[in-house]
């Protein structure tokens, strides 16, 4: 039982890494585009398309991604209350 316990918490703490780590590639990417927007404005840079692109696409998939670790999470929380009720 204790060895359950153990993996759910590693599962949590992976998911909680994962996703810190996505959100902060989408927070650099927003960076990213918010830097070529303000260039973009004041005509220093012509990038701004691209980037708003990439970060679009990057937080799409943090969130897809945060999406699926917290569904497997729950399910792996299901299985052990099931397991401890057994």
């Amino acid at each position: 039982m204790a060895s359950e316990e153990f993996k759910v918490q590693l599962l949590e703490t992976f998911a909680a890494l994962i996703t810190a780590a996505f959100g902060l590639v989408a927070a650099l990417a927003w960076n990213e585009a918010i830097k070529a927007a303000v260039a973009s404005v004041f005509n220093t840079g012509d990038e701004l398309l691209g980037l708003v692109v990439y970060a679009i696409i990057v937080t799409v998939l943090a969130v897809i991604m945060t999406l699926l670790i917290a569904r497997a999470l729950g399910k792996a929380k299901d299985a052990l209350v099931e397991s401890k009720k057994n």
